[in-house]
């Protein structure tokens, strides 16, 4: 461990390769299903297995998928797209090649909008999204003795998102993976989930002095299933190769994978190891071309984006950022608020709605957003109620909106009037709870006209008690310190 002034000398280099599985019916060039889950070597057949005779058929889902990502990026869409034989063998790859692109990327340049360390905007260029297919998968850990082969992925439609090497942190890797599975997941292109391999991410990690322009020479760790080991990967590698040079040693070009239990990066395959591709063009599959018409089809029919409703959310609607942030992580829950806000203008009470009870019934209850039972308009409806004056915050909290759980087809209000829950607004009435506490505790009211405003609280908690719940608080505030002021 050296000091850490002489870590701080150096900056840190990374670019990423993000594969993210398209989340189509079937493969990318073959009928076998993509199901996730299934019994083993079920989603197979001739073709994904690369058996002599067999040909593939090209998935136009896996081009429309490509192409909303590479729009959502700001990318250069190609027009003539070929494919290629990345050829090499290992267990779980049937065919000994995989079928990707080399030369014709479908997108080139873009970028991705995240947070620096410090919070500010930073853009990560996109080098190139390219279209490829997924090996099958390896098990070590079901067998003491043997690598069991699980061939149900292979085949399955990838898209490769390779980043520039604009990284300068593990903090700006995480929130740049972040944002990349939120916007797949915005565009129902992939569901991002780490946890099952349908989103992984390779990092390629280099160390420089700072105020060097050249970069340092890099490794890369392969095959990242979480966000968090991305990070811890990214800071271990970049101690590691500082270490290696302040002892005089030097950094030499390899592959390397991760252990998640020691948080440590391990030496796997050496440059003078690496493979030997051999791309050459699949001669099995045509071009594909792509048409401006067809971009801007698929440009029309976009849905929000997470950075374009942040924008709003904190612009328009006035909302905080970290609002704003919570709200967009999900594109379900965004689109519940962008529904809910059609229905009220008071746009900050709708976020807290979305975030306190709405978020906490979700959690409690391990629902999605799309499980929630209670409209929007609803919601709205509570939050009107109680800008009206007709219920207050605890009420709605803790008797409309669980009794709205119980019949969510009813209205707020309806819910409200027949448990006798709307506010009392009536000075008179108020005026007699007020009485009635003033007179429980006339040593209080003595302390209080002697400067103990602090029990003003007691005072309150007496009325609302007697009121049972119903009393204006405002209105009761008021009336209250009158009376107490005397």
């Amino acid at each position: 461990m050296l000091a850490k002034e002489i870590y701080d000398k150096y900056e840190v280099v990374v670019g990423l390769e993000i594969h993210a599985q398209l989340q189509t019916k079937s493969k990318a060039y073959s009928a076998d299903s993509t199901a996730f889950g299934a019994a083993p070597n079920s989603n197979v057949s001739p073709i994904s297995l690369g058996h002599p005779g067999t040909l593939p058929r090209f998935n136009e889902k896996t081009l429309e998928y490509g192409v909303r990502l590479g729009v959502a990026c700001g990318s250069k869409i190609t027009y003539e797209n070929q494919f290629a034989r990345k050829n090499y063998f290992y267990a779980d790859l049937p065919k000994g090649y995989q079928i990707t692109q080399d030369t014709t990327p479908l997108c080139t340049g873009g970028k991705v909008l995240i947070k620096d360390e410090n919070g500010q905007d930073k853009y990560i260029g996109i080098t190139r999204i390219h279209m490829e297919e997924d090996s099958g998968k390896s098990i070590h850990d079901l067998d003491p003795y043997n690598t069991l082969i699980d061939l149900n992925r292979a085949g399955v439609p990838l898209v490769e998102i390779v980043s520039e090497p604009d990284i300068r942190s593990a903090q700006e890797a995480y929130n740049y993976v972040t944002e990349v599975r939120k916007l797949v997941r915005y565009l129902e292109i992939c569901d991002g989930n780490m946890e099952e391999g349908s989103l992984r991410c390779d990092a390629n990690v280099s160390v420089r002095l700072k105020g060097n322009k050249e970069f340092g020479e890099r490794t890369e760790t392969k095959n990242l299933n979480s966000i968090r080991n991305v990070f811890r990967a990214i800071e271990y590698e970049t101690k590691r190769q500082i270490e290696v040079l302040e002892s005089g040693g030097s950094i030499h070009m390899e592959t390397r994978g991760f252990d998640a239990v020691k948080g440590e990066t391990i030496s796997q395959r050496s440059k003078e190891m690496a493979h030997d591709y051999r791309y050459f063009p699949e001669p099995d599959l045509q071009a594909v071309f792509v048409k401006d018409e067809y971009v801007n089809t698929i440009k029309e029919s976009l849905p929000p984006l997470p950075n374009e409703l942040f924008d709003r959310y904190t612009k328009e609607l006035q909302l905080s950022a970290y609002d704003a942030e919570i709200i967009t992580e999900d594109k379900a829950f965004a689109l519940y608020y962008e529904e809910l806000t059609k229905h009220t203008k008071n746009y900050k009470a709708a976020a807290n709605w979305m975030m306190g009870a709405v978020k906490s019934y979700l959690n409690e209850n391990a629902l999605s957003i799309d499980e929630f039972p209670i409209a929007p308009k609803t919601i709205a409806e509570i939050i009107s109620l109680i800008d009206e004056g007709a219920i207050n915050n605890s009420i709605a909290n803790q008797k409309v909106f669980p009794a709205l759980l119980e019949k969510p087809n009813s209205s707020a209000k309806a819910i409200a009037e027949e448990n006798n829950w709307i506010q009392e607004s009536n000075s008179d009435a108020i005026d007699e709870f007020i009485e009635a506490a003033i007179a429980k505790f006339p040593e209080k009211v003595e302390e209080y006209r002697n400067g103990k405003v602090g029990l003003l609280g007691l005072f309150m908690g007496e009325v609302m008690k007697a009121s049972k719940g119903k009393a204006d608080p405002k209105l009761a505030t008021q009336l209250l310190k009158g009376k107490l002021d005397k």
